[in-house]
């Protein structure tokens, strides 16, 4: 464990840079800034240590407007149909960061936060801690919300979710890392080949919304329960930009159990990442609004599909769906949740 000053907000705050290293050389950087994954080094067949995490070398890119690298979203995050809910007989109104919808908590939701970080004694881990404030980007309750990074001797980088809230709110916690195998900045993700556990998928609008269909994948382009290249079927993926930007729901065997939800292999440098989690969904995006604006690590442009992101999550706009997986957490109760990527080769 290394602990560093990565920078100051534009309010002179300070944020931390955590580092955490196994003793197979794999190493993740974390800031206390939007409780990012700012770093991920992990080996190739041969050896060859590379950061497989898309985002920015300084702090200051992380302070701008970008595309969520690495963050935790929240206080709900993917999308919610025109920004409104109703919990409890009351509605409640969220702005429109995405029009029409609202996306990943707000503008200033989670991901432009400073969390408090601490080492967490006799672990290689970093806990970070926030209080959601009622009213927060228009959310009910106050919200005490704690994420755990760990990084284990079996080369896993594990993240466990707490929260608790002292009025009834709504709560759908994720990690938006963009991962590329191939080393961030190695051109596209179209050659990685993906499976799914995953069975169905939640079927949405034009604007990404849920239409409340479950659909099967069986035979089609949404279908990954066997391992194809990204580029496959990605042709077939209609409308504008293009590209999955799709949830898929995660055959577990019952609710909350930690099952198997992902597997990416990158033929080219050998990288394997698998992804287990307790969570029913699972978001492949593929980066199709990467386009150019932004300037990553060592000064390289992003482009479209040069990063995926597969994020454990409860479905999108599930408070207006009664028939999805509920995302209400009331008071006395522990909201907990946990996702594993575990990276190797082949």
């Amino acid at each position: 464990m290394h602990q560093e000053v990565f920078g100051k907000t534009h309010d002179g705050e300070t944020v931390e840079l955590y580092t955490l290293t196994n003793a197979a050389g794999l190493k993740a950087k974390l800031t206390t800034w939007g409780a990012c994954l700012v770093e991920m080094d992990v080996p190739d067949r041969g050896g060859a240590m590379r950061d497989i995490t898309l985002g920015f070398d300084m702090l200051d890119g992380y302070l701008g407007a970008h595309p969520h690298f690495g963050v935790t979203t929240g206080r709900f995050a993917n999308r919610i149909a025109r920004g409104h809910f109703t919990l409890d007989g009351v509605t409640y109104t969220l702005g429109l960061n995405d029009e029409p919808n609202h996306l990943h908590g707000g503008v200033t939701g989670f991901h432009h936060r400073n969390w408090k970080g601490e080492a967490v004694k006799g672990a290689n881990a970093v806990r970070f801690t926030y209080t959601s404030a009622d009213g927060e980007e228009g959310y009910p309750g106050t919200l005490q919300v704690a994420i755990t990074y760990t990084l284990t001797e079996k080369s896993e980088l594990r993240l466990d979710y707490e929260a608790t809230t002292d009025k009834p709110t709504i709560l759908n916690l994720t990690n938006h890392a963009y991962w590329n195998l191939a080393g961030a900045g190695e051109g596209d993700i179209l050659g990685h080949e993906v499976r799914l556990h995953a069975s169905h998928y939640t079927a949405v609008d034009a604007t990404g919304i849920p239409t409340g269909k479950i659909e099967p994948v069986a035979g089609g382009p949404m279908d990954f329960t066997t391992a194809k290249p990204l580029a496959k079927d990605y042709a077939q993926m209609i409308g504008e930009p293009g590209g999955y930007d799709h949830n898929f729901i995660i055959d577990q065997p019952q609710p909350n159990a930690m099952t198997l939800a992902a597997e990416v292999y990158e033929p080219k440098s050998g990288r394997v990442m698998t992804v287990s989690t307790t969570e029913p969904g699972i978001q492949l995006y593929t980066g199709n609004f990467l386009n150019r604006s932004v300037i990553g690590k060592s000064g390289i442009v992003y482009r479209k599909n040069y990063g995926f992101c597969l994020e454990t999550q409860h479905y999108p706009d599930s408070p207006n769906h009664p028939d999805f997986p509920s995302t209400v957490l009331r008071p006395g109760q522990t909201f907990r949740s946990t996702t594993v990527h575990q990276f190797s080769v082949k």
